[in-house]
């Protein structure tokens, strides 16, 4: 065993998708305590991983030992005097998601958060981690970034990924390095390349016949190059020695998780570049989802929350500031795809202009500052309901438009950019924890003035944010186009299976006024005497036509057993931004 905290891993049944985990502990304590994490450091929400933890035995010194549960992620292990103490449990997976883990006949993967229990007392030290094939698996692959402990000499010469990637064991400095690093197994599509001496490797299952894996690989690099130059000028180097893709592609999926060494990617196949097709917008999609992540790479992984310089796996980690580090990652993402020369810029306008759009159609960004909405992350962003959009905003899309109202100040008066000040931040900071008032000081320093009442009134008001004036003073144009109907109702709606349902009903909305509700399922128009089924809204908007602002029209909705009918006023025209490049 090559550390005292040794996990071995296998797969145990892939059609009841069980992974087999034995941990091994070396000179526990009397009373060992062990726990699972309830989160994953980059999706803040309390996600109760325990719940796929099952059959927890425990030996020490080869006799069966008690364990007692202390609470719903932690147990406590009867060690004695035992020189070692082994730990043997399954863990059920069945998420596709980044966050968790999956298993099954074509495909294993996981978090260490969601397979490795925490050993108090113990994290600080080195971890094993072994993988064991079986007769089901013996044909698997391994992807991860965490170093192989049979490559120490490769290492000193400098990383290469390992000439064969199969089961076996790997090494990490502590359990934060260990849970830090996502392991794909199967049969994948693998290819490398190298951003100024780095190497980077990126790996892709469920990928469809024809993928072209070679332009993924290039604009991917190139990617890469316009993020460390942002980071580092056009010669300095990264604060990493490999970087790993993981992209899992499915029929609908979309997601992504950080980490310092790799990434988690979900897309949908359709997504991806197929040779010789001309890719489409989820291509573009894709692109932005890659950029987002290995921007992360830096802000958040390293330059990171001070609130976050320790996780705490047992509890939420609350901070004001994810605003500012997924924000403004979510504005730098589609403006490297724009650097790098993968889009031009009409379509980086039309992807701002979308985040303008999503921003100003939700009512919460009156009720909730952007800052507040970071701290509200574990109770609010990520349990979304009918009531979301009416209480809440994004920290993702109102940072980044937090950091393009910044930006553009910043140019027009003329003594720096963001970039400028991103690159200072890293200095300041040391690649490391940072508060607001970091940002707060480089600004100063920087621009040669304060940012205090700006800050104050985009990041911890409701106050709206100046994206007009600021984009015009820029030469873009600003053109209001008609909203769509949903949009000027003041619903969203599902209207797939043949049924219209309002998901959402925003507040201050011609549809709230009416009486609708979030959860109805609307079945009829009525004007005059005339009744009309309706199964979109499409239909709602042919029968609406030429309908005068003062005449109502009678909205019939079941709900809870009932059918109701509610007078609609229909509303007024409203409008939607597009914004166009300098005339």
């Amino acid at each position: 065993m090559s550390a005292p905290v040794h996990y071995r891993v296998e797969a145990a049944d892939l059609h009841a998708h069980l992974w087999r985990v034995t941990l091994t502990v070396e000179r526990p304590a009397p009373r060992q305590r062990v726990s699972l994490p309830v989160w994953i450091p980059g999706s803040y929400l309390v996600r109760e991983f325990a719940q796929h933890l099952q059959r927890l035995q425990a030996e020490a010194d080869g006799v069966p030992v008690p364990v007692r549960a202390l609470n719903k992620n932690t147990w406590e292990v009867a060690c004695g005097t035992a020189n070692t103490v082994v730990l043997r449990y399954e863990v059920y997976a069945f998420d596709t998601s980044v966050r968790t883990a999956w298993l099954d006949s074509t495909r294993g993967f996981f978090n260490p958060t969601s397979l490795c229990l925490r050993v108090h007392g113990r994290e600080q030290g080195p971890h094993a981690l072994t993988l064991v094939a079986n007769d089901a698996t013996r044909h698997w692959r391994v992807a991860t970034a965490l170093p192989r402990a049979d490559a120490p000499r490769t290492r000193r010469r400098g990383w290469r990924w390992p000439d064969d990637a199969g089961m076996g064991t790997y090494l990490a400095a502590d359990y934060d390095e260990l849970a830090d690093h996502p392991f794909e197994l199967g049969t994948f599509w693998c290819g490398d390349f190298d951003v100024r001496g780095v190497p980077h490797r990126f790996v892709v299952s469920g990928a469809p016949a024809g993928f072209d894996g070679a332009r993924l690989l290039a604009d991917t690099a190139r990617l890469c190059e316009a993020a460390m130059a942002l980071w580092h000028g056009p010669h300095g180097r990264p604060p990493f020695d490999r970087y790993l893709f993981m992209l899992h592609a499915t029929r609908d999926g979309y997601g992504g998780l950080e980490h310092r060494h790799s990434t988690a990617l979900v897309c949908a196949r359709t997504d991806l570049p197929l040779a010789p097709l001309k890719a489409g917008d989820g291509y573009t999609t894709l692109l932005g989802l890659i950029s987002h992540e290995y921007f992360h790479t830096w802000n958040v992984k390293r330059l990171r929350p001070r609130e976050f310089a320790r996780y705490d796996y047992d509890r939420e980690n609350h901070t004001e500031l994810l605003w500012f580090f997924e924000g403004f990652t979510s504005y730098y993402d589609d403006l490297l795809v724009l650097r790098a020369g993968l889009i031009d810029q009409a379509t980086h306008l039309e992807l701002l202009a979308r985040t303008i759009n999503q921003v100003l159609s939700t009512p919460g960004r009156l009720v909730q500052t952007v800052a507040q909405a970071s701290f509200d992350a574990w109770t609010k962003y990520y349990r979304v309901q009918e009531n979301t959009p009416n209480a809440t905003v994004s920290y993702y899309t109102k940072g980044a438009l937090v950091a393009l109202c910044l930006d553009l100040t910043l140019r027009a008066e003329g003594h720096t950019t963001l970039d400028d000040v991103m690159r200072a931040l890293w200095q300041r900071c040391d690649g490391g924890p940072m508060r607001e008032a970091d940002l707060r000081a480089v600004l100063r320093r920087l621009a040669r003035r304060s940012f205090d009442a700006e800050l104050d009134a985009w990041v911890h008001s409701t106050a709206e944010l100046p994206l007009q004036p600021l984009l015009q003073r820029h030469g873009i144009r600003w053109v209001e186009e008609p909203a769509p109907l949903a949009q000027r109702l003041g619903v969203r709606v599902d209207d797939s299976g043949g049924a219209l349902r309002l998901r959402n009903v925003l507040r201050g909305s011609a549809a709230e006024a009416a009486g609708l509700a979030a959860g109805d399922e609307w079945l009829a128009v009525q004007r005059g005497q005339d009744v009309w089924r309706v199964h979109k809204l499409d239909d709602v908007a042919l029968h609406a036509r030429g309908l005068g602002t003062d005449e109502p029209l009678l909205a019939w909705v079941a709900r809870d057993g009932r059918v109701l009918r509610c007078a609609l006023r229909w509303p007024a025209p409203a409008h939607t931004v597009k914004l166009l490049p300098p005339a």
